[in-house]
């Protein structure tokens, strides 16, 4: 997932404008509902979070759960939140306005508005043009670190993918299907008083089900998930991308049909199969022909010390230096002797930094230094074609499945090491 989509999709997410303080409202904006770390969250921001997301499930139709139950779900969100964009000012990872600019004039350009048109309708709609922007910022943050803190690091390797097509080989690989889900999280150390709470909680999200309320509205009262606010929808899944678990309990329904509650090492899960389809259709990518210097980092070699060499053969390359002698002396990477020629690569090939720099460039564009888990890179896309790759369908949809799987899971598990080295102090239930 690039972090273009993710802040596309935080459109739904826009914040709610903020008032003018007023002096009656000193005491209300100054109570603290939760402390994490370093910094606080205070009611005032739960409350525009909560009269956000409560007009969206209202506007799309939804049901509310109960006032304690959306209180609670939201702060959690928010709690998590400061804890990303706390690390990330710790370790470094900033979006200053420049770029930050660049990517509001994207979403105008999505929305088919210049940014002062589209100014003017986040304000016609009583939004806050300044508290849109760093929500955004903070989107950008968010993305940008599951990219270098998880994303960037998963590894697919051939023998997996191996494994992948031999395991999947008697299913219908072009079966998918749309699911929505409700989880409730069981954490590892539960005690067996915890767990069987936690068993009667999903046992009663599941008879609410059966007596009728949608599966949406139950989702948002007892699930656990990240999305249960939006109803637990996951979208479309290939089978192939399915947990094993889940595919064994989903294979034999038909669109509206339920699971039996099921267990998994992270908790209880209700599936819902919304639509279900299959097709055969060709494999069609997009692949860019593309070459590289790269500059790797060593205890020699610093973070500063490597970017500024890149930014010194950057500008030698402005100056009309030739690409492939540049690369063949310079470059720290096997492709040095052919002038740090790639090839011809397809989506998902290269690490996501790499990929995304390389899709913004024009042909024969060469990039600004561009970092990757394996150092610094200049990068100059030579061609780009369509191609056929049904064929090799197989192994190019495997590698993709096997790495988004792997991200989403080893996300997840780094949030939650992450909240459990935290100080969280819960103040929701405080009164003056």
């Amino acid at each position: 997932m690039t972090y273009l989509r993710f802040i596309l999709g935080s459109l739904l997410l826009i914040a709610s404008y903020i008032q003018p303080v007023q002096a009656a409202d000193i005491v209300k904006l100054d109570r603290i509902v939760a402390v994490v770390d370093n910094g606080v969250i205070t009611e005032r921001e739960l409350t525009d979070r909560i009269r956000t997301l409560s007009a969206q499930i209202e506007k799309q139709g939804g049901k509310l759960p109960p006032q304690d139950v959306l209180q609670k779900q939201i702060l959690e969100r928010l709690i998590n939140d400061s804890l990303l964009l706390q690390y990330a000012a710790q370790t470094g990872l900033r979006v200053d306005d420049g770029q930050l600019d660049k990517t509001i004039e994207r979403i105008a350009n999505q929305n088919q508005l210049t940014v002062q048109e589209f100014r003017k309708t986040l304000e016609d709609d009583g939004l806050s043009f300044r508290k849109f922007r760093e929500d955004i910022r903070s989107e950008i943050i968010i993305a940008r670190l599951r990219e270098r803190e998880v994303e960037n690091r998963i590894n697919v390797t051939e023998a997996e993918v191996d494994n992948f097509l031999t395991t999947q080989s008697s299913r219908k690989e072009t079966d998918e299907y749309d699911l929505s889900h409700i989880l409730v999280r069981v954490p590892d150390d539960s005690s067996t008083q915890a767990l069987q709470q936690l068993k009667a909680k999903i046992d009663l999200a599941m008879s609410k089900l059966n007596s009728g309320v949608s599966f949406g509205e139950v989702s948002a009262t007892y699930s656990d998930a990240p999305n249960a606010l939006e109803g637990g929808d996951l979208g479309w899944k290939p089978s192939s991308q399915l947990p094993e678990l889940f595919l064994n309990a989903v294979q034999s329904l038909q669109a509206g049909q339920t699971t039996a509650v099921l267990r998994s090492p992270n908790g209880f899960h209700i599936l819902r199969v919304n639509a279900r389809r299959g097709g055969t259709s060709p494999l069609v990518v997009q692949q860019t022909h593309v070459r590289h210097i790269l500059i790797k980092l060593s205890e020699v070699v610093s973070e500063t010390e490597g970017r500024r060499r890149a930014l010194l053969l950057k500008e030698r390359l402005d100056n009309g230096v030739d690409f492939a002698e540049v690369a063949k002396v310079n470059s720290e990477d096997s492709t040095a002797v052919s002038g740090g020629d790639l090839g011809w690569v397809n989506p998902g090939d290269t690490v996501p930094p790499f990929e995304q720099a390389m899709n913004a460039l024009a042909i024969k564009q060469i990039s600004e230094p561009v970092r990757s888990p394996f150092g610094w890179h200049i990068i100059q896309v030579l061609e780009r074609r369509q191609q056929d790759m049904t064929r090799e369908a197989g192994r190019i949809k495997a590698r993709q499945e096997i790495r988004s799987r792997k991200a989403e899971e080893a996300y997840q598990e780094w949030v939650r090491e992450l909240r459990d080295r935290a100080y969280v102090e819960m103040r929701l239930e405080d009164k003056f």
